[in-house]
């Protein structure tokens, strides 16, 4: 354990970083999700890595060599100088701490820091002089320095910019992206001052073969990161706008995207479900930053009630589609297939699949859940609601929501086969070619 010898004096940058290579010193990453285990575990290949989690279960899984998240494969852990660990205790064995902890918003759409300023807690509590803390969780811009070191200061005793210093480094991790992984996405990274910027680089650097870019400041490295995702909620809504009313013009939205498209410099957002824990969530910490600055936003936040009403269009479309087909919604079961937020991932966090089902629930829809990719044990303690264990018959309709593999290789005559009558099908994902429909079949799409 480092010895706390109430020392005012900084590490110099280059040993740091000489340290930290020589695994003389340890790298620790708070919150071991889907962003924190990867960047863990890539960080073990070259460095002394404590890994902590407060969840003692899943920091077993992982000294087992199992993904919570289900990403990761086992081969993964192997060859790597990691410790998993959920006392925060042995952080102070570290001298360079990464928190990779969510960020989410509350039900009142609130920026929730409550997972960050206790993982900032926790990390004060460890800190010695000259160590460096780094945060990649989503924030507004400000955050860092405003809210999380006077939080570092309180907890350590230390002093900001004499004792100890601060870096962001957005993540940018894709679940389910098995090209674009944690080495291969150019890392943004910012620090309090130009040493320690250069120690963060440095770090990261060392693991990130798509190279490193020096943001100008703290705030631009968070700025950066909050409007990515921001930008492409306003371009999605965009089009879920366009869906909106194309489908009460009887216009198909994916032939005029289509057609749209040959133009050379066309946009080619599509429309669809915003949900998951980046898209549909970081533009509310710029909204809430917006606001308490005095500026009240506009296209931010029109796109967001877009997008959070696009469950409701979907739901009123289906019951439609029931009653003109002569069906009383209340006698009808509705299979939904597909409950994650993305393809091919098993992560259902703020799915809003799940608020289309309570959309049809709320009409008396008998509602069934399948999907082969999420845990039907976290579905019921995330939502209350049960999943099918396999997909039944006699569906007065079907919805394909998540373009999962499994669910594209299915064809229209599948869908026949499990249907009451004839078939109506909502694709969602513009998955299924409609030229193969009957002539009294509905195949709606968004």
């Amino acid at each position: 354990m480092k010895s706390l010898n109430g020392s005012s004096h900084r590490i110099a940058p280059e040993t740091l970083l000489g340290e930290l290579r020589a695994k003389e010193r340890a790298i620790s990453v708070i919150g071991l999700g889907y962003v924190g285990l990867p960047l863990a575990l890539e960080l073990a290949k070259k460095f002394r890595v404590i890994g902590f989690d407060i969840s003692e279960p899943r920091v077993e899984m992982m000294k087992r060599g199992e993904d919570p998240s289900e990403e990761l494969a086992p081969e993964n852990f192997a060859a790597r100088d990691i410790h998993f660990t959920c006392d925060p205790a042995e952080l102070q064995n570290a001298s360079f701490h990464i928190v990779a902890v969510p960020t989410p918003v509350d039900a009142s759409r609130t920026p929730n820091l409550t997972p960050l300023l206790s993982a900032t807690a926790s990390v004060g509590r460890a800190l010695s002089p000259g160590d460096v803390a780094v945060f990649e969780s989503t924030v507004y811009p400000g955050c860092t320095e405003e809210d999380c070191v006077p939080i570092l200061e309180r907890e350590s005793g230390l002093t900001f910019g004499q004792d100890f210093s601060v870096g962001y480094s957005p993540e940018r991790i894709n679940p389910g992206d098995k090209e674009h992984t944690i080495d291969k996405i150019l890392k943004i990274v910012s620090g309090s001052d130009e040493e320690t910027l250069e120690v963060v680089a440095g770090v990261y650097g060392d693991i990130i073969t798509a190279g490193i870019y020096r943001a100008k400041s703290i705030k631009v490295a968070e700025a950066a990161k909050v409007i990515e995702n921001s930008q492409r909620d306003v371009n999605i809504s965009f089009v879920n706008e366009l869906s909106i009313i194309f489908s009460k013009m009887g216009i198909d939205t994916q032939d005029v995207l289509e057609a749209a498209g040959t133009k050379w410099n066309f946009l080619p957002f599509r429309p669809g479900l915003v949900g998951g824990h980046c898209i549909s969530v970081d533009p509310y910490y710029l909204l809430h930053k917006s606001v308490k600055i005095g500026y009240d936003p506009i296209v931010i936040a029109s796109g967001r009630r877009i997008n959070d009403k696009m469950p409701a269009f979907i739901a009123k479309e289906l019951i439609q589609s029931l009653l003109q087909a002569d069906k009383n919604p209340r006698d009808c079961k509705v299979l939904t297939m597909g409950v994650t937020f993305k393809e091919n991932v098993a992560d259902i966090r703020n799915s809003k699949v799940i608020d289309v089902v309570r959309e049809l629930m709320d009409f008396g829809v008998n509602v069934h859940l399948y999907d082969p990719h999420a845990n039907p044990n976290q579905v019921a303690r995330e939502y209350g609601l049960t999943m099918a264990e396999s997909v039944g018959k006699d569906y007065d309709a079907i919805i394909v929501a998540v373009a999962h593999d499994d669910l594209r290789a299915l064809s229209l005559e599948y869908f026949r086969g499990i249907s009451r009558d004839k078939l109506i099908l909502f694709d969602l994902k513009a998955i299924y070619d409609r030229k193969e429909a009957e002539e009294d079949e509905v195949i709606w799409r968004l």
